[in-house]
């Protein structure tokens, strides 16, 4: 069985994106995900994203990461996804249902509102999310007190002199699959840059190191306005490129950014099922 697929990407963040909202074939597992998203025998992606109908929304978007695991949220996935769909949309995911407006080339994503209370992160047991009194190190690098944030996905923030300082890929798994994340946790490490800008790197939950996270950057930029560190809106920097995160409390993100198409093709199911 032939299968077409779209390969996108947010920022180099890329995904496979396969659109099953009129065609049938058969239901994605990890296994698929995984062979998918290998770089060397699949079509390669940090993430692959696959659209259904949905019952509640225009339709609805599922995401794998690249180790097969299905997750809640994908904000850079969000803009290509608004980008192929052409139009405005609500859209189902298992985070939550978030609304796309396709803009100059990318889109505006309203991500919903952020949530801080440490159940609804979650974590282990009951503590201040907002300055975790726990710390993880690692060679040289220690890593103390994030902020806990949920934005459709779990999320940990580190304040940092300098984000390019951190080795992130050998302290960000550690952080990832620590027991007080029981879900495991998607990990930022920023500096204030400007006023009203970030730096960021993420460790994300299940994919690794990528050239950027959007949920990261909503996530972290909640964190910053909430501290008083930057004004929105604020610019956030990532290793690929720049996206706009719009909050106030007690209201919902908005990111804004590019995406685009790289190519398209086929594979045949049976080759990755």
């Amino acid at each position: 069985m032939r299968v077409p697929f779209i390969k996108m990407h947010g920022l180099g963040n890329d995904f496979v994106v396969l659109d099953r909202r009129k065609d049938d074939w058969p239901a994605m597992t990890a296994k698929a995900a995984r062979a998918l998203a290998d770089r060397r025998t699949g079509v390669g992606c940090d993430q692959l994203i696959l659209l259904e109908k949905s019952e509640r929304a225009d339709f609805r978007m599922r995401i794998f990461n690249s180790d097969g695991g299905e997750v809640e949220a994908c904000g850079n996935a969000a803009r290509a996804v608004a980008l192929l769909h052409g139009d405005p949309a609500r859209v189902e995911t298992d985070g939550g249902i978030i609304a796309l407006s396709p803009a100059n080339s990318g889109a505006s994503v309203d991500m919903g509102s952020p949530r801080f209370d440490w159940d609804e992160i979650p974590l282990g047991y009951a503590m201040d999310a907002s300055a975790m009194p726990v710390g993880w190190s690692e060679g040289k690098d220690t890593l103390e007190a994030p902020m806990a944030v949920n934005v459709g996905n779990p999320h940990a923030v580190f304040f940092v002199d300098d984000a390019n300082a951190v080795d992130l890929a050998a302290i960000g798994p550690m952080i990832e699959n620590d027991p007080v994340f029981p879900e495991r946790v998607n990990v930022n490490v920023a500096s204030v840059a400007g006023e009203s800008h970030l730096r960021l790197h993420v460790w994300e939950r299940g994919a690794g190191l990528t050239r950027a996270c959007g949920t990261g950057a909503c996530a972290t930029g909640v964190a910053a306005i909430r501290k008083g560190l930057v004004q929105s809106p604020v610019t956030v920097t990532l290793p690929g490129g720049d996206l706009v995160i719009k909050w106030q409390q007690g209201g919902s993100i908005t990111m804004t950014g590019p995406a685009a198409e790289a190519f398209r093709g086929e594979f045949e199911w049976g080759d990755f099922a």
